[in-house]
C-alpha cells in the first residue's frame, strides 16, 4: 500500500459574478454616503460597503474618487433638471408656470432632505473643484433652459439664482421659509 493519496481534483473555481448593475449601484451608493457623511468622509471604502461589493470594484469601474464624485453628482443633478423638466413643460401658460416653480422650490427642491443635503454638499464641492463646477453649470444650463419655455432668458437666468437662493437660504436657517413666503417671494420677483 503506498503512503501517497489520491491527486485532488483542482480546486473548483468560483463562478464569477455576472453583475452588470455593478458600477450604478456604486454610484448609488456614493450619493447615499454623500448625503448620509458628506463628500469630506466619502471614500473608496465606504462606498463599497454600502454597495456590498469587494473594495476592487471601485478601482475596477473608477479611475478616481473624484471621478465617482462626478458621476453621482451628475447622476443627482440629472435628478433634479429632470424633475424642472417635467414641471415646467406640463405647464401650458405663465401663471402655470409661476405655480410650477412654486411647486418645484416648496414641494420638490426642500421636500427632500436627502436631495437637499446633496445639492448642498454639491455646490461646497463645486466651489473648490473645477470638475464638479462643470456639473453644477451644466445644471444651471438645463434647468435655465426649463424656465425658458415661459420666461425670457434673462428672467430665466435670475429666476434660476432665486430658485438657488431660496433653497440654500432654507437649508441653511433655523427658520427656514414657509411655502407661503417662498410663493410671495417668487411672486413678487415675476409681477
Amino acid at each position: 500500500m503506498s503512503d501517497t493519496a489520491p491527486p485532488r481534483p483542482p480546486a473548483a473555481r468560483r463562478p464569477r459574478r455576472h453583475d452588470p448593475g455593478r458600477r450604478d449601484r456604486l454610484i448609488d451608493a456614493a450619493l447615499a454616503v454623500i448625503a448620509e457623511r458628506g463628500v469630506a468622509a466619502t471614500t473608496h471604502r465606504e462606498i463599497a460597503r454600502v454597495a456590498d461589493v469587494p473594495l476592487g470594484s471601485m478601482t475596477y469601474h473608477f479611475t478616481s474618487l473624484e471621478e465617482v464624485l462626478a458621476e453621482a453628482f451628475t447622476r443627482h443633478a440629472e435628478s433634479v433638471a429632470r424633475v424642472f423638466d417635467e414641471r415646467l413643460s406640463a405647464a401650458p401658460d405663465r401663471e402655470a408656470a409661476i405655480e410650477a416653480v412654486i411647486a418645484l422650490v416648496a414641494d420638490d427642491l426642500l421636500g427632500s432632505r436627502h436631495d437637499l443635503v446633496l445639492s448642498v454638499e454639491l455646490y461646497v464641492a463645486a466651489a473648490r473643484n473645477p470638475t464638479l463646477r462643470a456639473v453644477t453649470q451644466s445644471w444651471m444650463t438645463r434647468s435655465r433652459q426649463a424656465l425658458e419655455r415661459h420666461f425670457d432668458a434673462t428672467t430665466a437666468r435670475e429666476l434660476d439664482a432665486l430658485i438657488e437662493g431660496l433653497v440654500l437660504h432654507s437649508a441653511l436657517s433655523t427658520d427656514p421659509m414657509t411655502p407661503e413666503q417662498i410663493r410671495h417671494a417668487v411672486h413678487r420677483f415675476l409681477r
